[in-house]
């Protein structure tokens, strides 16, 4: 997947949360996106996911060579972040098995694969609302990782991780990340440390 921005902005009532940008996210490239808190880095990111229209200017995202209508962009994106609510209600596998009717999984991987990679061997029929923060985390990465997607956004992918967690998420992006286009929007270098290009959103305010 390929984002271009041309002269993007966005704000809320009168305030500009970013004004101008104009930039390229290259297929299979990874980005950092960083910048203070508040200063508008999740906004970005949900106007890349195509959830949220800019208030000026476009996007045009590609698939290879094909262009994406917007309408059309959530069918390429996985996307994990500490706002987006997970069902409570649910229990792992049939988080698992109802994500999968919108979005399957890597080629050859199953349901199954994706309970051992969490390490949760006593949850399978456990209800989320149950979960600790971060084993909610876990699973909302391993979704975004295992998913069969060609842009992966990850907005403070280690929030509520510990030391144990942060060590698995690296390891996720050594074995899931492959060819895919991913921007990480964060200030913990961890974080974003395998990004080759890192873009601050203070240069557009």
């Amino acid at each position: 997947m390929q984002i271009t921005l041309h002269q993007v902005s966005k704000r809320y009532r009168y305030d500009w949360i970013f004004k101008g940008i104009d930039c390229c996210f290259q297929q299979a490239k990874h980005y950092a996106l960083t910048g203070p808190n508040g200063s508008g880095k999740s906004t970005l990111m949900k106007v890349l996911s195509g959830h949220l229209s800019p208030s000026k200017g476009r996007l045009e995202f590609v698939s290879g060579e094909k262009i994406i209508a917007t309408d059309e962009v959530y069918k390429q994106v996985s996307y994990a972040a500490p706002y987006i609510d997970l069902i409570e209600e649910f229990t792992l596998l049939e988080t698992l098995q109802f994500h999968q009717k919108f979005k399957p999984l890597k080629q050859g991987m199953a349901t199954d694969d994706l309970i051992e990679l969490l390490a949760f061997p006593k949850a399978k029929n456990k209800e989320v609302r149950h979960f600790s923060s971060g084993m909610k985390q876990r699973l909302k990465l391993a979704l975004a990782f295992c998913s069969d997607s060609s842009l992966l956004l990850l907005d403070e992918p280690t929030t509520n991780l510990d030391k144990q967690g942060v060590d698995w998420y690296l390891y996720l992006i050594e074995k899931y990340l492959g060819k895919r286009t991913a921007v990480v929007a964060s200030n913990v270098e961890v974080d974003y440390g395998f990004c080759g290009e890192v873009f601050s959103i203070l240069d557009y305010k």
